[in-house]
């Protein structure tokens, strides 16, 4: 006979308490207090500073950006100066260009030619981007204009001639794109970031026609007959309209102007963490906290389901399928910490020019 434990033997209730506790815990996932977030969120912290010099400039450049943003600290400044440069030098070369037509027409060739098509959503984007002409390469230019303009570079010192590159966009038909199914079934996210970059830019302002176009064509009730593609792609496009509205994490956002992207988020919020992945669940969190909604049981649930799939051996979370590699994880992992441990106060810019 296996000799039960004495406590077994003398308290059988209190057994079976703990065993039904336990089981409580499995089901409605492990609870876990502020102390635990943020030592999560320094723990990544420490290990991406750690390495940032050995990751490429775009990672750099994203996570240095963001945790200025946050922090205010200066010791971000160097890296966030470096990007700076390099952008300002490249679109100094660039603007010319944009006066010549074939110029033009080769550089969105090249972008379409250009755009990865390793997944089967890369090669389902890279097809539609064929049937937009110019917008493969227009959107990123307006990407890198507006991050000049954000750093306090859009001026004619810094960038001599970027009026003519704010004519260029507005010469495009950027409304049929951003209110179109095509781009929105397939690029919901990129698609509201142009459209706050083209109003940043003083170009179109398309917010409105771009989410009334996106809300026609993912209305709740399509949710349920949605892949978890189309519904992964849905998700993530409302996050980038409320993201994209704080000029990426520089300004809060209003709850009541994104309400209905926030209760949408609540009451689909098991579908969200089953069948979406951390790099989208945790921008969900991140909405919440732009519009001020710190408070709301959504963010504690998806802080616990960020900190359930992390890896405290490698000091960050995984990728999906568990990859842990520092320069594809980087995205993932500085939401993570601005999840985490998110401030008091938005830090905007840095202005680049003073």
């Amino acid at each position: 006979m296996i000799a039960l434990p004495s406590w077994h033997i003398a308290r059988p209730r209190l057994a079976w308490l703990l065993l039904l506790l336990w089981l409580g815990g499995c089901a409605g996932g492990v609870h876990h207090d502020a102390a635990d977030y943020t030592r999560v969120a320094a723990e990544i912290r420490q290990h991406y500073e750690a390495i940032l010099p050995d990751l490429p400039m775009s990672d750099r450049r994203h996570y240095a950006q963001r945790l200025y943003r946050i922090t205010g600290e200066a010791r971000y400044l160097p890296l966030n100066r470096a990007y700076g440069e390099q952008l300002v030098e490249e679109l100094r070369a660039e603007i010319p260009g944009l006066s010549q037509p074939a110029v033009v027409a080769q550089r969105a060739e090249d972008a379409r030619r250009d755009y990865p098509e390793r997944t089967a959503k890369q090669r389902r984007r890279k097809q539609m981007l064929a049937e937009w002409g110019d917008i493969a390469y227009a959107k990123g230019l307006a990407f890198r204009l507006t991050q000049a303009r954000y750093h306090g570079l859009l001026n004619d010192s810094d960038l001599p001639g970027y009026r003519q590159a704010l004519d260029y966009l507005r010469s495009l038909d950027f409304r049929a794109f951003v209110t179109a199914p095509g781009p929105l079934e397939v690029y919901a996210a990129q698609v509201a970031n142009l459209v706050y970059y083209l109003d940043e830019l003083g170009v179109a302002d398309l917010r409105q026609a771009s989410i009334q176009a996106f809300r026609a064509h993912y209305p709740p009730e399509r949710d349920a007959g949605l892949s978890r593609a189309s519904y992964r792609n849905k998700i993530y496009g409302m996050t980038h309209f409320v993201i994209a509205a704080s000029d990426y994490y520089q300004r809060p956002v209003s709850a009541d102007e994104f309400g209905w992207i926030l209760e949408e988020f609540a009451a689909d919020l098991e579908r969200i963490l089953r069948d979406t992945k951390a790099d989208i669940f945790t921008e969900v969190g991140i909405s919440f906290l732009l519009a001020g909604r710190e408070a709301h049981p959504a963010v504690r649930r998806l802080r616990d389901a960020l900190l359930a799939r992390y890896d405290a051996e490698a000091r960050m979370v995984p990728a999906e399928q568990g990859g842990l590699d520092p320069a594809q994880g980087e995205h993932r992992n500085v939401l993570a910490i601005m999840l985490l441990d998110w401030p008091e106060r938005l830090y905007p810019g840095p202005d680049l020019s003073l």
